[in-house]
């Protein structure tokens, strides 16, 4: 046998014959298998990407004055300083009567807690700007991560004797308990009636006293709270500078309380109004909820309160979601007892975790379907080289994927989509090449490595130059800006990393593993026929 000493020219060459003898090869490709897995399992799953979107909402009071004076005085002033800010891409102002709001919006990318530094910033350092009467502004800033919710539970009644402020009040405490939760940023209540306190004036009695809507509005605010106690000693001698107590604990405290006085005599509220213990009757929205029975029937639609949680950006979805449902669990038998049921009407924990699911399970289909493929062509021994090469290839993109704080999303999911075709080339040309290497009449008297090791040199040029062009064509996506551009960034930011992926594999373990798995064909010696 030949003993030719070949010396590799290019890097597919130098790979090749660093890791086709090495020992640890095998443990590097395991190791490789590993890691991916494990990024596969704790990897944030979300439906969509998290995008960076900036922006702020600055709210100008002035009260007295008219929609024209807000809109020179307080709006246009207040435009010109927040266009001086670096990175503003849209500002817009609304002026109305006694107060001026201006929406600052920033290019998208922009980083949220710095933007919201510079509008809080700008507005402090031009506060002179507002006339003397203007009121301190107030600053509200966009938080996209956590305005839209992952999980919506509505909650309905199943008994008449549940009201709608105690569907209310029971819901209220359940938020309490989940936006304690891990890594929950936002729960919010929709529909729903709250408790509330009516006072139903009589409006004829209201005219008898010569009275206004605006005195009883002014001694309801009045007595919200008691007329504080100043400078009083407890038991224990510790000086109480002020104590508050709430004045307004049951409709009697509101009956009680003097509007006005006439000829002398206190004019009560009782005396010209009703007061009752009810619900916010000035609340107009509501939402019906019909749930899906054991026979496929619906019941009828009934109000409902919907609970909705929003999680923090970068958080896995799929864990707070599962952690919402086992505290709604605690929570079910209660319910039932006391009338009240649920439906999770969103789950968008769930639907990523089977999007993720569903892409492995296709991922196997289609290792399957190349193995097959391959089978017919070059052999079973050369596709199962090749069916190698996809999932160490995918574990090295989703190890990077990882390491770069990125989450699996949609788009992410769409970008292992779309390189699966891509990924299996460099592999497929290499063990071509070394299956027509083997199949050479001169390779019976050839050493196997070093045979291994110009098949795969031969060959790398060209699959370098075309997997750069492929890389290269994805470059420009990364550069895409707007919505757009972060939308889509992973498909930039991961088929490149998967396509040099699959470069480093099929250089490094597509000849180890065909020098150890196939075999030579019987050729002819020279000289016989």
């Amino acid at each position: 046998m030949k003993t030719k000493n070949y010396v590799p020219t290019d890097s597919a060459g130098k790979l090749a014959k660093g890791f086709i003898r090495n020992p640890l090869t095998a443990l590097l490709g395991i190791s490789l298998l590993i890691l991916g897995y494990i990024s596969l399992e704790v990897m944030p799953r979300e439906e969509n990407p998290q995008m960076v979107v900036s922006g702020s909402t600055v709210i100008v009071a002035m009260p007295g004055a008219t929609a024209k004076e807000i809109e020179q005085v307080i709006v246009k002033p207040l435009e010109r300083k927040l266009k001086e800010i670096k990175g503003v891409e849209h500002i817009f102002g609304s002026a109305m009567d006694n107060v001026g709001v201006v929406n600052v919006a920033f290019y998208i990318g922009e980083e949220k807690e710095n933007s919201n530094l510079k509008v809080y910033d700008k507005i402090m350092q031009n506060k002179d700007l507002f006339p003397k009467t203007a009121m301190k502004p107030t600053i509200l800033p966009l938080d996209i991560d956590i305005d839209i919710p992952i999980v919506s539970v509505a909650f309905f009644s199943t008994d008449d004797r549940v009201d709608k402020t105690k569907l209310y009040d029971y819901v209220k405490e359940i938020q309490h308990h989940i936006n304690g939760l891990d890594n929950v940023a936002v729960t919010d209540i929709k529909g729903g009636h709250k408790h509330q306190y009516n006072i139903l004036v009589d409006l004829h009695k209201l005219s008898g006293y010569n009275l206004s809507m605006g005195q009883i509005t002014q001694a309801v605010q009045s007595v919200a709270y008691n007329v504080p106690d100043v400078k009083n000693r407890t038991k224990e001698n510790e000086l109480v500078m002020v104590g508050i107590k709430n004045a307004i604990e049951s409709k009697e405290d509101i009956a009680n309380i003097i509007v006005a006085q006439y000829m002398g005599a206190a004019i009560y509220l009782k005396d010209i109004a009703t007061i009752e213990d009810s619900y916010d009757k000035q609340n107009f929205k509501s939402a019906l909820v019909s749930v899906k029975k054991e026979d496929s029937t619906f019941t009828p639609l009934q109000e409902q309160v919907t609970l909705t949680v929003s999680k923090l950006q970068g958080t896995n979805a799929v864990i707070i979601a599962d952690e919402v449902k086992e505290e709604l669990l605690h929570y079910k038998a209660t319910m039932a007892k006391n009338g009240i049921s649920y439906v999770i009407t969103r789950n968008d924990g769930e639907r990523a975790d089977e999007a993720v699911n569903e892409l492995v399970f296709h991922l196997v289909i289609s290792i399957v379907i190349i193995a097959i493929l391959l089978t017919f062509v070059l052999g079973w021994r050369e596709s199962l080289i090749v069916t190698f090469t996809v999932p160490a290839i995918l574990a090295i993109t989703l190890f990077v994927a990882y390491l770069t704080g990125q989450t699996i999303n949609r788009i992410t999911l769409f970008a292992f989509l779309l390189s699966l075709g891509l990924l299996v080339d460099a592999a497929i040309i290499v063990i071509e090449n070394i299956h027509r290497h083997y199949h050479d009449i001169d390779a019976a008297e050839r050493d196997p490595y070093e045979l291994m090791i110009e098949a795969t040199d031969e060959i790398g040029p060209p699959t370098n130059i075309a997997t750069l062009a492929i890389i290269l064509t994805m470059v420009p996506m990364a550069f895409v800006g707007g919505m757009m551009g972060q939308f889509m960034k992973p498909i930039p930011a991961n088929v490149p990393v998967a396509l040099i992926a699959s470069l480093f594999v099929a250089y490094i373990f597509t000849p180890y593993l065909a020098v150890r798995l196939l075999k030579k064909p019987q050729h002819p010696t020279k000289g016989e026929k």
